[in-house]
């Protein structure tokens, strides 16, 4: 999801008091499991999804983050492949976090009581400004990451699957129309967005997406993954989604992402994207790999999905997006979805420029 649209969306599922946190016996027994020396402080970390409790520690050898990941929610397959990922990752000099090892075993991922718990060095750096600096280097990073996970041996089960032509964002629109029942229109506007992703997705298989080339993917990345220092990315910090598929997925959600003017009332935002930051994104992955010609031809298609398939999910669930109700939500998403058509070979010619 977008920055704002990530944040609307995990800061409303849980209030404050609702918020997961760890428990006092629960963090000595699992820091223990650390060779941290002595602990100076550990401070509520009370960012990102409130199901996921993080705590920041000081202690004698550094600074870290600690994550717990509920049995239901971890997918330990996954978890221990994006777990690989990321420290191939560090060996190749990438702005990643670094996993903390559990002692004795070498093992990053500590396992209790049906729980997963993730020790990471603490990672410094600001939020996006929306810079076309920051843009431009983030859009080299992602063209970094699908280098540097290239050569990624594995021996944990490769998760696949992306948001493109993905029959569970058809089944989400169909749940979605019976959360929001009560608003004229409802109907009318849930089938448009059917055909309006059935349509792109049918337009990125003629344009050859089956063609594209795969790598290990991001599947997130968006301005909450990072962190930013100087107009550069300092660090990416979630990897909870890390999969093999089409590197143009990637590419295409973050120039979506990155170029999405997203501040105050949904209702509000304006029916473009930011050609500037758009255009500054792809320079800056075209400043490290090519863009390939097919890759270009599908980009337009694949944000169309992409937007459609971000807010189905709390949507269909609860009725909302964040604090934003759904119906008003997805008519911001409809008058998107037309200024993306009406622009699609003004933003393919972007990536050629």
């Amino acid at each position: 999801m977008g920055n704002h649209w990530r944040r609307l969306y995990l800061d409303s599922r849980l209030t404050d008091d609702q918020r997961l946190r760890f428990d006092a016996t629960e963090l000595a027994v699992v820091l223990s499991h650390y060779d941290l020396g002595i602990i100076e402080s550990i401070t509520e970390f009370a960012r990102g999804s409130r199901q996921s409790p993080k705590v920041g520690i000081v202690s004698e050898r550094g600074k870290f983050l600690l994550k717990r990941r509920s049995a239901t929610r971890a997918r330990f397959d996954s978890v221990q492949f994006s777990h690989e990922v990321q420290s191939h990752l560090v060996a190749t000099n990438f702005p990643v976090p670094r996993l903390i090892p559990v002692r004795g075993g070498g093992r990053t991922l500590l396992v209790r009581r049906g729980d997963a718990y993730e020790l990471f060095e603490f990672a410094a750096g600001s939020d996006y400004q929306g810079t076309l600096g920051e843009t431009h280097d983030a859009g080299a990073v992602l063209a970094r990451f699908h280098r540097s996970a290239a050569d990624l041996v594995t021996r944990n089960p490769i998760p696949t699957g992306d948001y493109h032509d993905h029959n569970g964002v058809r089944t989400g629109l169909r749940a979605v129309e019976s959360k929001l029942t009560g608003h004229e229109g409802c109907e009318a506007l849930i089938a448009e967005l059917a055909r309006a992703y059935n349509a792109a997705a049918d337009r990125a298989e003629r344009r050859g997406i089956k063609a594209q080339p795969r790598s290990v993917i991001h599947a997130d990345w968006h301005p909450g993954n990072m962190l930013f220092r100087r107009d550069h990315v300092a660090a990416v910090i979630d990897f909870d989604s890390v999969r093999v598929s089409r590197r143009v997925i990637d590419i295409a959600n973050g120039a979506l992402q990155f170029s999405m003017p997203s501040k105050g009332d949904p209702a509000q935002w304006p029916d473009h994207l930011d050609e500037d930051r758009f255009a500054a994104f792809l320079a800056g992955y075209q400043s490290v790999a090519p863009i390939e010609h097919g890759e270009r031809l599908c980009l337009p298609d694949l944000m169309e999905e992409a937007m459609i398939a971000e807010c189905i999910p709390p949507i269909s669930r609860t009725g909302r997006f964040g604090d934003c109700c759904g119906f008003g939500f997805l008519q911001m998403i409809r008058r998107k979805l037309a200024w993306l058509t009406g622009h699609r070979d003004q933003l393919v010619e972007a990536v050629s420029v």
